[in-house]
């Protein structure tokens, strides 16, 4: 470990492991756990406990976790509050399915409709944020009685037959039929894409490339609010003429909707420009479509500056789908949409065993409230912005370090060959320098297309001395790896 990075002192002390050696359960793994279930690296984790932002291995061994068990762990592993509120409900009664009325639903559809603006308040909740964008694209249908749903390349929605029409990132695609009436439109990416420059996203840091905007525009980018329509950024321009040509050619004159996530979670942190979503939602709308915001990774407080990420985007959506972070790490999701709806799904029957169980409603009240009394939001901005700077030098210091983006604690770095060609780093590098972040005792993620991005999402109550450590991390690996570089 590199003498310069010192983790933060933790004074919570992990329980002794007590299961199978480590190499009994790679055996497990490989006779009884299906192979589709990939793990992170060359020799995997086999974590035993966390506490808050900490994860610990069966040897003790702890490591600052910055991908939150994809995006998953909102408020901190075993928030003591949470799982007060679990163990007390796991006591009381764990299942009525919904024929009966039980008290922790309807407190928390209300608790969860008081964060919404209106008309979002009727709830159906469900297990997994597949289950959740499934029905939302079935409501879409239903409601409008078109068929058509269109989405964004690099999209990821789910892995259901349903969903996964929806989802355009190639390897989670399987060769059989699925995605019949889906269609996929340019991603306004204004690092990857054709258009983008030093102006367009919502985050404190922005891309290397040039403005091809007229100097009007320019110059009043920070004088102007920023939804102000008086002068027009170029790429923008580009990118919404591109999904006009979408809805032309192919699409019928009238369709069920839209999905986007307000930042792209697992094609690593791509955010549009400002305004974009604003005009799409409109040109939907004009054709009779519903639009639907995926949350389920810019949810609950996560980019720092709104509670929801559509809220970033200065619009209302339709319908929203809730998953991950809703729950901390329990296995609960939510479709979030109008009475009407909500009322297309009611003509015939519709049922779902566990969702809204009085288990994870417990748990979902229970996360909304460590939101609020730990002040998430305001740290993920905080702690968000001070991270994203911090990274912006390292970006400005490597030439492979190509974009550092991303808005609270929604963080993507995407590693370049070169910043000119913008080409994305070969895997093999990436994984070294990677692998050195997991071996000085920080775990993050990936994503993009070619698996090119690291993913910076961690439980929402880190500190920026645990952001401090980080950096310091990435660097030294970022370090280790140009010296290697040059020695070849």
């Amino acid at each position: 470990v590199s003498m310069r990075a010192k983790m933060p002192p933790c004074n919570f002390v992990p329980e002794k492991y007590r299961s199978y050696p480590y190499e009994h359960m790679l055996k497990i793994r490989e006779q009884n756990i299906a192979p589709s279930l990939r793990m992170y690296y060359k020799k995997p984790l086999l974590l035993h406990q966390g506490h808050m932002q900490w994860l610990f291995d069966y040897e003790g061994r702890r490591y600052l976790d910055l991908f939150a068990g994809i995006v998953t762990v909102s408020v901190g592993h075993c928030h003591p509050k949470v799982t007060m509120a679990a163990q007390k409900q796991l006591a009381c009664l764990w299942h009525t399915t919904n024929i009966y009325m039980h008290p922790s639903i309807h407190e928390y559809a209300e608790k969860l409709t008081s964060f919404l603006p209106d008309p979002l308040k009727v709830v159906y909740l469900t297990n997994s944020g597949s289950e959740a964008n499934d029905l939302a694209m079935f409501m879409a249908r239903l409601y409008t009685r078109n068929f058509d749903i269109i989405c964004f390349r690099g999209a990821y929605h789910g892995g259901s037959p349903y969903a996964l029409g929806l989802t355009s990132i190639g390897s989670y695609k399987h060769g059989v039929a699925n995605g019949i009436g889906c269609s996929t439109t340019m991603l306004p990416d204004v690092f990857r894409g054709p258009w983008g420059g030093s102006n367009c996203r919502d985050s404190p840091v922005q891309t290397v490339r040039r403005c091809s905007c007229s100097e009007e525009y320019l110059g009043a980018v920070g004088i102007c609010s920023d939804y102000c329509l008086g002068c027009v950024c170029h790429a923008n321009e580009q990118y919404i003429e591109q999904f006009k040509d979408t809805l032309n050619t192919s699409v019928p004159k009238t369709i069920a909707g839209f999905i986007a996530e307000p930042i792209q979670g697992v094609n690593g942190a791509v955010q549009y420009p400002k305004g974009f979503l604003k005009e799409a939602y409109q040109l939907v709308r004009e054709r009779g479509g519903v639009c639907i915001s995926d949350e389920v990774q810019t949810g609950f407080g996560r980019t720092g500056s709104h509670f929801w990420g559509f809220q970033t985007h200065d619009v209302v959506p339709d319908i929203i789908t809730l998953a991950k972070g809703i729950g901390n790490g329990f296995p609960m999701a939510a479709v979030v949409t109008t009475k009407e709806i909500a009322n297309s799904l009611a003509q015939n029957l519709h049922f779902n065993t566990f969702g809204g169980n009085p288990l994870a409603c417990v748990v979902g009240s229970a996360v909304l409230d460590a939101i609020e009394e730990d002040n998430l939001q305001k740290n993920s901005k905080d702690v968000g912005t001070y991270m994203l700077l911090e990274l912006a030098k390292l970006r400005d210091k490597f030439e492979i370090v190509g974009d550092v983006r991303g808005k609270g604690l929604m963080i993507g770095i995407e590693m370049v060959t070169d910043k000119d060609s913008r080409h994305p780093l070969p895997s093999e590098e990436i994984n070294q320098i990677w692998e050195d972040c997991k071996d000085m005792g920080v775990l993050i993620g990936r994503g993009g297309l070619y698996n090119q991005t690291l993913r910076v999402k961690p439980p929402m109550c880190i500190t920026k001395k645990d952001v401090d450590f980080a950096v310091e991390v990435i660097h030294t690996a970022l370090e280790k790896h140009m010296g290697k570089a040059a020695a070849n």
